[in-house]
């Protein structure tokens, strides 16, 4: 089945474009991470609690996932570049209220609700004016700037937003943001929007369902993540959700009524490879990035800007490498460039895993990190195009919302269970230490246990060492021993999810080599083949 082309692209490269879209992904993906790292500050300036705040994080990341697919739609009836301004204005509202906040209240309004709603309607947008204001090369390289924006976004915002939350104001860091996304904004004549041909009816069922299948999922990984109860219920809420909407959009392509998602998608190969390689790439990128600070700040000791300054040769690579590919590809094959992109990452968290318990200093992390992050940026410079590029117009919004929900839902992942396979063998490692010491008493042997289980895992070895003063010189010496040798071993079994996520890519990859490659919608060649 062919999808045609049918919007107006331009033949030239617009790097002013270019760089305003990377700005605007730039921004989406920095807001949490100032957020997260600036908490302490937010929690005592707003007089709210820390439990309050990050359940407002919870929300905004729940309310984007869930709309997600909707959003797409969205801006098929709206229009893409209304959409996408909607989903600008509304971070910089989320942002504007951050500067201007004294309760938790507006917070959740403006930054969690809003917020999470323009994020909604921004993702898809952006993907689909790509699409259609560059084609080509030129349209990888902009696929592949905007994703290493994205990337470097995620890895520099605790940096960035500890070095600003310290010396100046949190309050400052949301809004220089707000100043970035009116710079955006003011180069909007520069975007061609891309009109939609199809039917311009809004499946309410299937918009529901969607949200009830993709909250669902997202809010049991959260609450899985944070410890809480009915995990299972609520990612079986989220898989019937799923399942329905299945169901329902094709059962409604039957009856050749309008879907929220049109279901041949997913018959292209291509589509359903290139997705999945999205999801996995955003696995293995969650699960390192939540791996690795807790690494440097458990056990080294670092703070927010050296564990920033540590991981910046991860971020800095995947940026040069995805501006390199992106440009130099030449007739590379976007397959072989994304296995390439696998297997380096595979090597890189590889060779982490033996330098874990050894190493006294971030140093020891170079080589590795720029290994990691040079596949990382091949990936980011390969797969959205690969995924997006052969995909018409008409159906580039529904197919970019599938492509951002995999990938949102992807990171969600990878944090939350690489997290809290760490925080298992922690608990794990610890009873068994304590429990088989010869030093520890056999009547505090369980209640050490308890205590490293409940606090160690949060503290440095210089806080461990404050926690343990006045104790007898033998059990403190064993308790901080068991810290000590417990912790390297359980951030090297939390390695193996990024790592197991990056051989399914690997595996995944190799049968996209099998297909031939995609051609670009421009070249009205377009085609969806299952």
């Amino acid at each position: 089945m062919n999808f045609q082309n049918s919007g107006t692209q331009t033949e030239a490269f617009n790097g002013k474009l270019a760089l305003l879209l990377s700005m605007a992904m730039f921004v989406l993906v920095v807001d949490t991470s100032i957020m997260n790292v600036s908490i302490s500050a937010v929690v005592k300036d707003t007089g709210t609690t820390v439990s309050g705040l990050q359940s407002t994080i919870a929300l905004e990341a729940l309310v984007s996932a869930a709309f997600i697919l909707i959003g797409g739609k969205i801006g098929d009836l709206v229009g893409r570049k209304r959409a996408y301004v909607i989903g600008l204005v509304c971070y910089a509202i989320g942002a504007v209220s951050m500067t201007l906040a004294q309760t938790l209240l507006p917070i959740i309004i403006f930054w969690a609700l809003i917020g999470g709603l323009g994020a909604s309607l921004l993702l898809p947008a952006m993907q689909s004016l790509i699409h259609g204001n560059f084609e080509g090369d030129a349209q990888k390289r902009v696929y592949a700037s905007v994703g290493a924006s994205a990337a470097v976004a995620a890895a520099v915002g605790p940096l960035l937003g500890g070095f600003i939350t310290t010396f100046l104001s949190w309050r400052i860091a949301f809004l220089l943001e707000a100043v970035i996304i009116a710079v955006v904004l003011s180069g909007i004549k520069l975007v061609h929007d891309v009109p939609f041909q199809g039917p311009r009816t809004l499946d309410v069922v299937g918009s529901l369902l969607s949200i009830v299948g993709m909250g669902g999922i997202v809010l049991g990984i959260l609450v899985w993540q944070e410890g809480g109860e009915a995990v299972g219920a609520l990612l079986a809420v989220g898989a019937v959700g799923l399942g329905g909407l299945i169901y329902w959009l094709m059962r409604r392509k039957r009856s050749k009524k309008p879907t929220l998602l049109d279901p041949v998608l997913f018959r292209s190969k291509g589509f359903r490879f290139g997705a999945t390689g999205q999801m996995l790439q955003q696995i293995a990128l969650g699960g390192t990035m939540i791996v690795l600070p807790i690494y440097l700040q458990m056990v080294l000791g670092y703070n927010a800007m050296l564990t920033g300054l540590t991981i910046a040769p991860l971020s800095l690579s995947m940026f040069a490498i995805a501006m390199l590919a992106g440009k130099k590809s030449g007739t590379r094959r976007p397959a072989s460039l994304i296995r390439w992109g696998f297997l380096l990452l595979i090597a890189g968290l590889v060779l982490l895993v033996p330098i874990v318990p050894r190493a006294d200093n971030g140093w020891w992390l170079l080589f590795p990190l720029i290994i990691a992050g040079g596949g990382l940026g091949l990936l980011v410079s390969q797969l959205n195009n690969y995924t997006l590029a052969p995909i018409s117009d008409e159906r580039v919004s529904e197919a970019a919302s599938v492509n951002s929900a995999a990938g949102s839902f992807g990171l969600s992942f990878g944090l939350a269970f690489a997290g809290g396979v760490m925080l298992a063998a922690l608990s794990i490692i610890f009873t068994s230490m304590a429990t088989t010491s010869t030093v520890l008493p056999p009547d505090e042997q369980q209640q050490v246990a308890q205590v490293l289980e409940e606090d160690a895992q949060l503290l440095s070895d210089a806080q461990l060492e404050e926690l343990l003063v006045g104790q007898p010189e033998a059990i403190h010496d064993e308790i901080v021993s068991i810290n000590t040798d417990a912790r390297p071993i359980a951030l090297q079994i939390a390695l193996f999810i990024p790592i197991l996520a990056g051989l399914v890519g690997l595996a995944n990859s190799f049968r996209m080599m099998r297909l031939p490659d995609p051609e670009p919608s421009g070249s009205g060649e377009g085609t969806m083949l299952g």
